[in-house]
């Protein structure tokens, strides 16, 4: 890629960024998903240019407008499918999609009905927005989403470690992928080229002391389309790159279950990390983190990880409350869906639960707050 072309995306990314700002109190303050009978939404994307929503509700996607009319939906996935994204460069939605043999991946399997037994697998779905136009479009046969595998998460996924003179499964407490975004490498400014930045899922385990960071790997997704296959459940593939073009380390203590949702704020150059709260007590185990995109990576020791000699730890932004050098904010939303509409704004999701066991979110209007103790005020 020349350098000019990617000047050229920057400009167009922070171009609709700034539009996308003007027009973020335009929005509506509130969006309903209408009610599902799936598992709970794991994330949200915005397509600002054509004003529609995308809902991740586990197993199932949804499409609204952004009056909440239903536009399409894309079934069949059976798998977790976690946060999602646009990417700007290519006006298509990214999204993790796990199979493994965990409590989530059975759990999904009794959900839908289905007694199978998939391989461990870990993918970055990639759906064609403008082809889903009806509600039950399927992921293997509507030609509406292609998968790349990521092996190097499938083998952190299956190793057994030696950590505190024990042996764990999983390095780094890898359960996975779920949280998702696209922005610059950390320490690069905003207008650089921009990169998937995907998530580790981090099993919550008092007893090992090498799951306390969260784990990122960067991504250019430029070439992918020489990975990209159709979803076959009867044969999951195995195409896609050998290794991330960087993998980075933030120290937040143990979280449940990882960063669930990741989203890149281009105002303040940071990512937003919102997370299901840890339980070590030594920890603030707060609900959202933030890391700051301005600072470059660190190539140091990795603390209560005596497996890896030394690791690219990057920096949380130092804003809202700290409690031994940890930074973040004891807001409560965020880990089932967040996402920006510049200038400090965002969508975040409120999920809930309807009488008869259906799942919905809405989605409210926040401004992003930092030096507050909650980090977001609602907009009214």
């Amino acid at each position: 890629m020349t350098r000019r072309f990617v000047s050229i995306i920057a400009f167009v990314i922070l171009g609709c960024s700034c539009l996308l700002a003007q027009r973020a109190l335009e929005l509506p303050r509130n969006i309903y998903s209408g009610e599902w009978k799936a598992g709970h939404v794991q994330g949200i994307a915005i397509d600002a240019q054509h004003k529609y929503i995308y809902y991740s509700f586990t197993s199932m996607l949804v499409k609204t407008d952004l009056q909440g009319n239903v536009v399409g939906t894309v079934t069949g996935l059976l798998g977790h499918l976690g946060c999602l994204a646009m990417n700007p460069a290519d006006g298509r939605l990214y999204g993790t999609l796990e199979y493994k043999d965990d409590v989530i991946g059975k759990g999904i399997l009794k959900q839908e009905g289905e007694n199978r037994d998939f391989v461990n697998t870990f993918y970055i779905a990639i759906f064609d927005t403008d082809a889903i136009n009806r509600v039950g479009m399927s992921a293997e046969t509507d030609s509406v989403m292609t998968t790349v595998c990521l092996p190097s998460v499938e083998a952190d996924y299956n190793a057994t470690v030696q950590c505190g003179g024990k042996q764990f499964k999983h390095r780094l407490g890898c359960s996975g992928v779920d949280g998702v975004s696209f922005g610059p490498r950390f320490g690069k400014s905003r207008d650089s080229k921009w990169y998937l930045t995907v998530a580790y899922g981090v099993y919550s385990d008092l007893e090992r002391t090498d799951n306390d960071y969260q784990v990122l790997l960067q991504y250019d997704v430029t070439n992918w389309r020489k990975f990209e296959h159709r979803l076959s459940l009867n044969n999951l593939h195995r195409f896609g790159p050998k290794s991330p073009d960087g993998q980075y380390f933030a120290f937040t203590g143990n979280t449940d279950w990882g960063i669930q949702n990741l989203e890149y704020d281009v105002t303040n150059n940071c990512w937003i990390a919102a997370v299901y709260r840890g339980k070590k007590p030594q920890y603030p185990n707060y609900g959202v983190y933030a890391i700051d995109g301005s600072k470059k990576p660190q190539k140091q020791p990795l603390n209560g990880v005596p497996y890896i000699k030394k690791g690219n730890v990057v920096s949380l932004l130092r804003k809202g409350l700290c409690t031994d050098g940890i930074y973040g904010w004891n807001f409560k939303y965020g880990s089932t869906g967040i996402v920006s509409l510049g200038d400090g704004y965002f969508y975040i999701s409120h999920n809930g639960r309807s009488a008869d066991g259906k799942e919905y979110t809405n989605l409210k209007m926040y401004r992003f707050v930092p030096d507050s103790s909650l980090g977001f005020e609602l907009v009214n």
